[in-house]
């Protein structure tokens, strides 16, 4: 039965105000060591000033505080329930009838509904300045900004080319970007000066160069040619496309479900986007495992004095999950595990090895 009233509102409070005092300070940190890192890579950079370097660190900071998340929810959890310890309101609740799951209930309930606010609201906000971030960064540290975009209206795609650049239109792709359809290529000389057009029925990208099949060449104030072969020599590897996708990050959850459709439309396997949007998807649930491996770990160690082993054991609890975690998603890019076990698979074993503690906790 879960708790009721001031009691329940007073545990709420309190979880809440250690959540808050563990997230200012992980973000604090993580500013400080994200300009540090911005100044080590613009060093050589005079054209990036302090200015930029602030700017980049606000706009990046959203999305790693979103990866911060799960351990705030360990370590702000540990901390509320070990304040509420050494005060002994614990011992009393206890005493007073109050089992562990009555207890934990405010935290759980809040934890919950702050995962599905992170999910919902929070990281659509996140992704919007992490899309400025990428424009921002590929224009002072990368010096270019993505080469490829995928849309309902095809695919897009930008190469290099000598003195100028070429552009590129299909209005679809097969092989995951490798095999073009009705595609067209436009060449230009310094960013503005049209060369070249070549309008193609397909074009597939080999070692060094584009194949192309009934391509209609035209260039200015000549005659458009047919070819039935033609080559259009080009640096572009199919790792360099893979790679050229704006990180999931940069859409928010409810974008995520039709870009993975158009990516699957366009001949694309979007397994980064398809992990990533279960990942969120898998967020309440990992929060609400944090708060019993926070129960786990302190009611039980700091009511036997071993405050070393309290903290000992946040810790590792908090490694452990991020080693697990990034293994999962290693395994679940890969094709290696299916997404939905890579995604899912932290929060459950997080919670069923939280749950049983409380059970023994509860049973001792």
């Amino acid at each position: 039965m879960m708790l009721r009233g001031k009691l329940a509102l007073y545990l709420g409070r309190q979880f809440l105000q250690s959540v808050a005092i563990v997230l200012f300070v992980l973000v604090a940190l993580t500013a400080i060591i994200q300009i540090l890192e911005f100044l080590r890579r613009t060093a050589d950079k005079v054209d990036v000033t302090f200015g930029v370097i602030l700017q980049l660190t606000f706009l990046d900071l959203p999305t790693k505080t979103l990866e911060l998340l799960p351990f705030v929810m360990l370590f702000g959890a540990m901390l509320a329930f070990y304040r509420l310890n050494r005060s002994s309101e614990l011992v009393v609740a206890r005493a007073a009838g109050i089992s562990a799951w009555q207890f934990l209930a405010p935290a759980l309930a809040v934890s919950l509904v702050f995962g599905i606010v992170v999910v919902t609201i929070i990281n659509p906000l996140a992704a919007a300045m992490a899309s400025r971030f990428e424009l921002v960064e590929g224009q002072y540290l990368r010096g270019r900004a993505s080469m490829l975009k995928v849309t309902s209206d095809g695919l897009w795609m930008r190469q290099a080319d000598g003195d100028g650049q070429i552009v590129v239109h299909a209005d679809r792709a097969r092989q995951q970007g490798v095999d073009l359809r009705d595609v067209i290529f436009f060449r230009f000389v310094d960013l503005d000066r049209f060369t070249m057009r070549i309008d193609a029925q397909r074009a597939v990208l080999r070692d060094g160069y584009w194949e192309m099949r009934d391509a209609y060449v035209a260039l200015p104030n000549q005659p458009i040619e047919v070819y039935k072969r033609f080559k259009l020599p080009t640096t572009l590897t199919f790792l360099q496309i893979q790679e050229s996708f704006a990180p999931p990050e940069t859409l928010s959850f409810w974008e995520l479900p039709a870009f993975i459709q158009t990516l699957q439309d366009n001949g694309f396997v979007a397994t980064r986007q398809r992990l990533y949007l279960h990942s969120l998807l898998a967020t309440p649930l990992l929060f609400v495992a944090m708060v019993f491996l926070a129960a786990a770990s302190t009611l039980r160690l700091v009511r036997r004095g071993g405050n070393a082993l309290f903290l000992l054991g946040g810790v590792l609890s908090g490694f452990l999950l991020f080693f697990m975690s990034d293994v999962a998603s290693a395994f679940g890019v890969t094709g290696d595990v299916p997404i939905y076990l890579a995604a899912w698979a932290p929060g459950l074993v997080g919670l069923m090895a939280g749950t049983w503690f409380v059970f023994q906790l509860e049973d001792g």
